[in-house]
């Protein structure tokens, strides 16, 4: 089937007897998958701010032994400095934990879902609302990158 001058490219088509439900279904899927992106973004986020933390002890602890705090240089090394964020674990194996269990299954049923019901295309419900929303023939509201449309 060709493409038409008009309109979004056949990756982001629906295909024939798909319902405006199914397509509204797994738009509100990926939604929810984007946000997982974003948790899993902070994830990361956390995961480096508590590693830099953790190395800048080094430096407090030394500071404290010049000042003459031996007691407190002491205590931040042996209670604080590499402690696990949470019962038995550092903020790697959170990460590793959230990307092979909750992450790695909802991008699987986030695909499963789109090759059963829409030959998996991606971002249906967004390229259906940009052709609803943007001006035909206005610079800057192509269709496609290629300028067509």
């Amino acid at each position: 089937m060709g493409q038409r001058a008009d309109g979004p490219d056949q990756a982001h088509r629906r295909p024939a007897g798909v319902s405006d439900e199914t397509v509204a279904a797994l738009g509100k899927l990926s939604e929810a998958l984007e946000t997982v992106e974003r948790v899993r973004g902070h994830l990361y986020s956390l995961h480096q701010l508590v590693g830099h933390a953790d190395l800048m002890l080094d430096d407090a602890v030394e500071k404290f032994r010049a000042a003459g705090h031996p007691e407190v240089a002491d205590r931040i090394a042996t209670e604080l400095l590499g402690r696990n964020v949470i019962a038995g674990r550092w903020t790697f194996q959170i990460v590793e934990d959230f990307d092979d269990g909750y992450y790695a299954l909802f991008r699987q049923l986030d695909r499963d879902a789109r090759d059963k019901l829409v030959d998996g295309k991606r971002h249906l419900y967004e390229a259906e609302m940009k052709e609803e929303r943007r001006t035909r023939g206005m610079p800057g509201h192509e269709a496609r990158p290629d300028g067509r449309g």
